[in-house]
């Protein structure tokens, strides 16, 4: 018997290619699997830090009348990085800024994740006594123990009657110079919580 290839029928060729039951959601779920190791891979993922640090207050925080890379929270990135440490300090200073501002804003800057917070605790009260707000002390105690609920350790920042002969014109906010000296000492603090 001879068969004509033009006219071959073969039953397995002429049916589609269906998976068996399963298959396709097997296959489905290996993709999923390999995209998540891949992003989880990718240099520079929020993941690679070894712990997440929000630095919270007002404008001597922000940076006021200073460049961002000034600041004393990005001179402490830069510090630790140079020491080793992987992370990331996220500078949450806004100027102006209120004990009761930073306690009303305080679960949207201090992200699920963040493990240390830098806490300015002069700024806010200064300016809410200023503002006419009084000294603010029931909100900060209140912002202490939100984040100490959440399970964050909270690292102050470092004042000291040396930055007044680090502050620019108006006599209240740091120079870099001023920025540099907050960062070098709250470095040893903050190196010895992310270890």
């Amino acid at each position: 018997m001879q068969f004509d290839r033009g006219q071959e029928h073969n039953s397995a060729a002429a049916m589609p290619n269906r998976a068996a039951p399963g298959e396709n959601m097997i296959y489905v779920a290996g993709l999923f699997l390999i995209v998540g190791l891949l992003s989880a891979l990718q240099p520079g993922s929020a993941d690679t830090a070894q712990a997440q640090i929000v630095a919270i207050g007002a404008s001597n925080v922000a940076g006021r009348g200073v460049s961002p890379s000034d600041a004393w929270p990005a001179q402490l990135e830069a510090k630790l990085a140079a020491k080793g440490r992987n992370v990331h300090v996220t500078n949450a200073g806004i100027n102006g800024d209120t004990n009761a501002g930073m306690l009303a804003r305080l679960d949207s800057s201090v992200p699920a994740g963040t493990k240390i917070v830098l806490l300015d605790k002069v700024g806010g009260g200064w300016n809410g006594r200023r503002l006419g707000q009084g000294s603010q002390n029931a909100e900060l105690a209140a912002i202490e123990a939100r984040l100490r609920s959440r399970g964050i350790r909270i690292i102050p920042m470092w004042w000291n009657g040396a930055l007044r002969g680090y502050l620019q014109a108006d006599r209240i906010h740091f120079t870099p110079e001023g920025h540099r000296l907050v960062a070098s000492h709250m470095l040893p603090s903050v190196m010895g919580a992310v270890r």
